[in-house]
């Protein structure tokens, strides 16, 4: 299911960094040290926004990363 909060979202499994776009503010968000099992459980979940504020905000240090839009 398209998520009506996130845009977009990639991962680097090399760097564990998770990518994440959000609709509201545009702003890309890296969070760091994410588990492949992490993305891989976040990529699957039917609610990416409950499946992201239950199991990834709060749970990996992160920062606002430069070249916010995706297109």
């Amino acid at each position: 299911m398209p998520s009506t909060s996130i845009r977009k979202t990639e991962y680097d499994p090399e760097r564990k960094v998770l990518s994440v776009w959000f609709v509201a503010s545009g702003k890309r968000y890296e969070f760091e040290e994410v588990p492949p099992e992490t993305f891989a459980a976040f990529k699957a979940a039917f609610a990416k926004g409950r499946f992201f504020n239950d199991h990834i905000r709060n749970h990996f240090r992160f920062r606002v990363a430069a070249g916010n839009d995706p297109e």
